[in-house]
């Protein structure tokens, strides 16, 4: 219960304010004078005081500037003997939560001491996430807008909660970074982080990555692995692209989840496991259990908790940090002094809708930096393709190399984002080698997916 601290001259007045609140529950103390109060102040961190605006020794308007210097946070209700518009002003210019004016109306004051009450809890969570924001920007979460931070405060306070977690949002939005996020800020941080994509995994060896094998367990199984989700005892296992998972793997997974042991291919016994299972998904699970390619009691065991992950185009608020983050890191990589962008580039980047979200900005950020020869980038080093979407007459004054080359970069994007970024299955699509998909990502600046 908050502490409360009354400065009150009258003693008949503090008698009184002290037993109705001590009543309530509060812990409640008093001074007779300012300076006695100001003394207590320097001691005791109160929530809430209670000031005479008239005082025999220092006037309420001065013991509330000093006692505001020693502690900022500390509301203040004023207590004045009549109405004095003048005095009333002073003291909430001076930082005063309210004021009562004598007689004392107990319920209003009630009141009063619970607004003050709910209004410190508050600012001291906006503090603490404050705190949060700044420390994890060092490890790559840049979240300025309140949606980012919304999504950054579930993840803290979800962290050290045994619940599985389901993380959804489009390719690029930092799915894996929230998961990181809440790995490292639960009791399990100093054990292992095992990140699978299994998107990236063919169908054909998911179950032997996922769950291990012992030594014979098939025709080339010469010696026993243990799988990621054994690799992972202790600490956390980060399934991306949960969707991709077969129907029979689904129930094998089920089966782990809710008995807490797994056995490998092969194996004729089970192991106990201790894991936090995070998942995180682009696809619509919803969907995909209405449409029986997800099975639903899987579905209800790892969406206990789900966070969501806006898209860029939704909190452009976070665009102009993400861009300065980014060039901080890529100007160091390349030894350069690169001071910003020029307005020009600027508003170009902050009108881009970008469809790959936070990673297509970083690559955006990376190529500029690469290509960049002077203090400032300007809009000759950001792609054409962004160019060509913000301005479309800027088409008509490329050469036909360039407009091949916007052609087949926007053909490849396409064709990664259909297979979730594996590039075997994009390269088979498109009819190419998956060596040469790589050569031409390089070529016309196409990051790889690192999510």
């Amino acid at each position: 219960m908050s502490k409360i601290l009354i400065i009150e001259d009258e003693g008949s007045q503090r008698m009184l304010l002290r037993e109705f609140l001590e009543e309530r529950g509060y812990t409640v103390d008093e001074a007779e004078t300012g300076e006695k109060g100001i003394e207590k102040v320097k001691k005791v961190a109160f929530d809430v005081v209670l000031i005479d605006i008239r005082l025999p020794d220092i006037s309420g308007i001065e013991v509330l500037r000093k006692i505001r210097m020693i502690n900022p946070e500390i509301k203040a209700v004023m207590i004045t003997a009549f109405q004095d518009v003048k005095l009333v002003v002073e003291s909430l210019k001076g930082g005063a939560f309210n004021y009562l004016v004598k007689p004392i109306n107990l319920e209003e004051l009630l009141i009063n001491i619970r607004k003050a009450q709910e209004n410190l809890r508050l600012e001291r969570e906006v503090k603490v996430l404050r705190t949060i924001v700044r420390s994890e920007r060092l490890k790559g979460i840049v979240a300025e807008s309140y949606a980012m931070k919304q999504v950054v405060d579930i993840a803290v306070r979800v962290a050290d909660s045994p619940s599985s977690v389901l993380i959804t949002g489009e390719s690029g939005t930092g799915k894996e970074l929230i998961a990181r996020l809440i790995h490292e800020k639960s009791q399990r941080k100093n054990a292992p982080f095992i990140a699978v994509n299994l998107a990236a995994i063919p169908e054909s060896l998911i179950e032997s990555e996922l769950f291990g094998y012992e030594k014979g367990a098939f025709t080339g199984a010469d010696r026993e692995k243990p799988g990621l989700i054994e690799k992972a005892h202790g600490g956390t296992i980060f399934l991306d692209e949960i969707g991709e998972l077969p129907l029979p793997l689904q129930v094998k997974l089920l089966r782990i989840i809710e008995e807490k042991e797994i056995q490998r291919l092969g194996g004729l016994r089970a192991k106990k496991v201790d894991f936090r299972l995070i998942t995180a998904t682009n696809r619509n699970l919803e969907e995909m259990v209405k449409a029986g390619t997800f099975r639903d009691d899987l579905f209800y065991r790892i969406n206990v908790i789900h966070i969501h992950i806006p898209p860029l185009r939704e909190r452009k608020e976070d665009i102009p940090y993400l861009l300065e983050h980014f060039l901080k890191i890529y100007s160091a990589r390349e030894a350069k002094k690169i001071k910003g962008f020029t307005k020009e580039a600027y508003e170009l980047l902050l009108r881009y809708h970008y469809p790959g979200n936070v990673r297509e900005l970083e690559n955006i950020v990376e190529r500029a930096v690469v290509l960049s020869q002077g203090e400032y980038i300007t809009t000759e080093e950001l792609p054409l393709s962004l160019r060509k979407e913000i301005f479309p007459q800027e088409q008509e004054f490329l050469t036909l190399n360039e407009r091949i080359e916007a052609i087949e970069r926007s053909i490849i994007l396409e064709a990664l984002k259909k297979n979730n970024w594996v590039k075997t299955k994009a390269a088979r699509e498109l009819g190419i080698s998956e060596r040469v998909l790589r050569y031409k990502m390089k070529k016309l600046g196409i990051k790889e997916n690192k999510e």
